[in-house]
């Protein structure tokens, strides 16, 4: 595979945000699958995915809730399928994992490591919700410990990875890159392996272009070939994180999990995220993989060995 390809991942619709906060922000069956098409249409090669409840917009792990979105989507475009295992941080393990359990994607994302996750400073922008859930989420985040012992990554480990399914692991912190070595050294991950540097989440590793070189370096050093990396920026952070991570030879990802924005003060959609992701790409000179490219990088079992 080229070295200049790059995939690029859309995260939808997430957790972290509330529906009070965008109208942009997909909650129902249908806003998803829509928001899921129009990314991989715009060049996202990988679509994360969570549900929420319909009426609430509250995150939900139930697998029915999946069901009528992933099925349209299958049905509808060739993108890659990543299911959440993260759900919300608030949950507990084995809510989290169902669904990938239930429909056994080609892709599942699995967090390396406990961490504080604090939400709480996004209070100071958005004042008023339409759900007494979204401000109690947000407030909550003050005394939230993120559950990711190394009992919970084995279990997800063994319990996915019978039914072939692959991870995206989600680093927040050098922590996290260590302990994804330990399962490695252990023969519990095979290469290659999808590692996801996360910036910007109170809690885990800032946003400065210092701290995406310091995981770059981190990650070169412990997994050498055997990897492929990716970055997701936080807010602001999102699109220049995205450059950095593009011209140093990674992947990226994008999405209104991770970002609402595009642009100061304006609010964005995930195909938007798409294309202007896609811009800065195919501007250094790279070429945007396709599913199937996104496949072969990944070493995939394919969308036909799925449940959905």
């Amino acid at each position: 595979m080229a070295s200049n390809m790059v995939i690029i991942t859309c995260a939808v619709t997430g957790a972290i945000h509330t529906p009070s906060m965008s109208p942009n922000l997909p909650v129902t069956a249908e806003e998803i699958a829509t928001a899921s098409i129009d990314a991989a249409e715009a060049g996202a090669a990988i679509i994360h995915l969570h549900a929420r409840n319909p009426e609430t917009g509250a995150p939900d792990q139930s697998p029915e809730l999946f069901a009528p979105f992933l099925k349209v989507i299958k049905q509808r475009c060739d993108a890659v399928i990543n299911l959440t295992t993260g759900g919300a941080p608030w949950m507990t393990i084995e809510d989290r994992i169902r669904p990938a359990l239930t429909y056994q994607p080609e892709v599942a994302s699995l967090n390396m490591g406990s961490m504080n996750f604090g939400l709480f400073p996004m209070l100071n922008r958005f004042k008023t919700f339409k759900h007494a859930w979204e401000r109690q989420a947000l407030e909550g985040s003050r005394d939230l410990v993120f559950r990711n012992t190394f009992s919970d990554i084995e279990h997800l480990l063994k319990a996915l990875g019978e039914n072939g399914t692959r991870f995206e692991f989600e680093c927040y912190d050098t922590s996290h890159l260590y302990n994804l070595h330990h399962f490695l050294e252990r023969g519990l991950v095979k290469p290659p392996l999808f590692v996801q540097t996360v910036f910007g989440i109170l809690g885990g590793i800032g946003p400065h272009p210092d701290d995406v070189g310091h995981m770059r370096r981190t990650a070169d050093r412990l997994f050498g070939d055997q990897y492929q990396w990716s970055v997701l920026g936080a807010g602001r952070s999102q699109m220049p994180i995205a450059a950095m991570a593009a011209a140093m030879g990674g992947n990226v990802r994008v999405g209104l999990e991770d970002s609402l924005w595009a642009g100061r003060g304006k609010l964005g959609t995930n195909a938007g995220q798409v294309r202007n992701v896609r811009q800065i790409i195919e501007g250094l000179g790279l070429e945007i993989a396709t599913p199937d490219e996104a496949r072969e990088m990944l070493a995939l079992k394919g969308a036909d060995r799925t449940a959905i």
